[in-house]
């Protein structure tokens, strides 16, 4: 059978953060890197010898040989059959997919999501479970449990399995199915949207862009918006999946995305504009001179999917990630649903969605999704718009100042201080645990700390308790100020700031609404004294 115990010995840190594991790509190049991680899940989990196995990602460097890795691993351990994309491309949400339609153990996710590709770039990797959601806690801690004390990985020792070609393979006992990776996916889109209405929508001569941006959404979204939908041929740019994203870094957000902003405000703008990141998971949305931020676009969701019939009468509750704005739960008490307020990490929404409890999720990074797969979906949060334009007849710009007229506008603000080193971005948390019980009535500038908590979470499904997930204050001029330590960076760590505040005003500049609370908040964090910088890396 060409199966061996391969000796090794641990790295000290493969350490899952709220999405799996992420490092830089040359970190993952070293020896028996890959090769442990993945040996360490099926040292984590059981019960999956004879059974399938969802296996692809977003195509970055690196992916053609951690692919192969993957492969002989899983055969050497017993899998039944591997279902791969072709060329190892499937979209996050697609994996979610096809494991819930095969019945599989779980899925192998080989992607750093939104993170920057190629040789200098980042890597990743992350396992999805049987019910198409990322491992929870308790898996992802036992996986770095096992990774610690790994002393040998198991090995089928045979050539390459070929990707390109779709078809079925055989490696010793394990069967390797080769398939079209878009295809699953579209036709489940279609059950789900109308896709008639929005076919209609363009043949009105509404304008729409869609920026793949060189990540592997390009496939998918050519499919569904050019073929199916009927969008002109160009509608779709930066298709081509490219392993280092072709220069862009994949994350969609005014920030990387702005030459999609600058079209969007150009006199010849496109009725609608949209992006998704490196795997598929991440979105966002513009209208003509007009970005909606992600928590807005949450409540539009919350607002208006019952009236897509795939979701009539099923919209059971929704959930918002701690640092999403109130946005959404000012519809959701509107519509009498129940609301709940989650750590951040999508494997928070898992148990949720699972239970009915919600049907509708999303985060302020970008992310948002439904029951219909467990995971974040970004073309998915594009369609739904488009069809809830269709039915509307509404404008991007209509449907978000009529939302605004109902409930008032949530002012939002990200900021993010990037690759810190990690020890003082713990001194600086450490420091902030130790006096949050105090700064209730303190004064910093004109405002006064009305409310200082740690956000602990105990899950309503599986009772499972995750603790010290960031820290909400409140100032006197109504102000949430949210702070938190990022798992999605591959160097050192990101301090996550978030601004918010409600007000009846609609049309002001974020950044003047928040600007007294932003100031006093470098203060209460004493970010120079901890950090050195007062001034972050981006803001979203």
């Amino acid at each position: 059978m060409n199966i061996t115990a391969v000796k090794t010995k641990p790295y000290s840190d493969q350490i899952f953060g709220t999405s799996g594991l992420r490092r830089r790509t040359s970190v993952f190049m070293q020896k028996n890197y890959i090769h442990n991680v993945v040996q360490s899940f099926f040292n984590a989990i059981q019960g999956f010898e004879g059974k399938t196995l969802i296996l692809g990602g977003d195509g970055r460097y690196g992916s053609s040989k951690a692919l192969q890795i993957v492969i002989k691993i899983a055969a050497a351990n017993g899998v039944g059959r591997i279902i791969v994309g072709k060329k190892g491309w499937l979209s996050t949400p697609a994996l979610s997919h096809l494991i819930t339609l095969n019945d599989a153990f779980a899925g192998i996710i080989l992607t750093a999501s939104h993170n920057p590709g190629g040789k200098d770039g980042d890597f990743g990797i992350k396992f999805d479970l049987k019910n198409g959601a990322g491992a929870p806690l308790s898996v992802t801690n036992r996986i770095s449990q096992c990774a610690k004390a790994i002393t040998h990985y198991w090995w089928f020792d045979a050539p390459d399995v070929e990707l390109g070609n779709i078809g079925t393979k055989q490696i010793g006992k394990t069967q390797v199915e080769v398939i079209d990776p878009v295809e699953d996916y579209a036709a489940y889109m279609q059950e789900i949207f109308d896709f008639k209405a929005i076919k209609k929508l363009f043949a009105s001569g509404f304008s729409f862009v869609f920026d793949a941006m060189n990540a592997v959404t390009g496939p998918y979204a050519k499919y569904i918006f050019e073929e199916l939908l009927g969008s002109p041929a160009g509608s779709v740019r930066n298709a081509e999946p490219k392993v280092d994203f072709g220069g862009l870094h994949p994350e969609p957000n005014p920030v990387y995305a702005a030459h999609l902003v600058k079209m969007m405000k150009a006199p010849n703008a496109p009725d609608f504009a949209a992006a998704s990141d490196g795997d598929g998971d991440r979105y966002m949305v513009l209208g003509k001179n007009f970005f909606i931020d992600p928590s807005d676009s949450l409540a539009i969701l919350t607002e208006h999917l019952d009236k897509i019939p795939f979701y009539h009468k099923r919209l059971y509750g929704v959930a918002r990630s701690m640092p999403t704005s109130e946005a959404a739960d000012f519809v959701a008490k509107r519509k009498k649903l129940p609301i709940y307020k989650t750590p951040t990490g999508w494997k928070f929404f898992g148990s949720l969605l699972e239970n009915k409890k919600i049907s509708l999720c999303g985060e302020e990074s970008f992310g948002a999704g439904s029951n219909h797969v467990m995971e974040k979906d970004g073309l998915w949060a594009i369609l739904a718009w488009l069809n809830i334009m269709a039915i509307t007849h509404k404008s991007p710009q209509k449907l978000v100042q009529e939302l605004w007229d109902k409930d008032g506008r949530v002012y939002y603000v990200r900021h993010n201080y990037e690759d810190i080193p990690l020890d003082q971005a713990q001194n600086l948390m450490r420091a902030l645990a130790s006096r949050i019980a105090s700064l209730p009535g303190q004064k910093f500038g004109s405002l006064i700390v009305k409310s200082a908590e740690v956000f602990n979470y105990t899950d309503p499904v599986t009772s499972e308790v995750a603790e010290n997930q960031g820290y909400i204050i409140t100032l006197s001029n109504k102000t949430r100020v949210m702070i938190r330590l990022s798992g999605t960076g591959s160097v050192g760590t990101t301090l996550r700031l978030y601004f918010s505040r409600h007000e009846r005003k609609l049309n002001e500049a974020p950044a003047e609404v928040l600007a007294t609370v932003i100031l006093a908040t470098s203060s209460i964090l004493q970010l120079e004294k901890y950090i050195g910088v007062n001034t972050p890396t981006t803001i979203v």
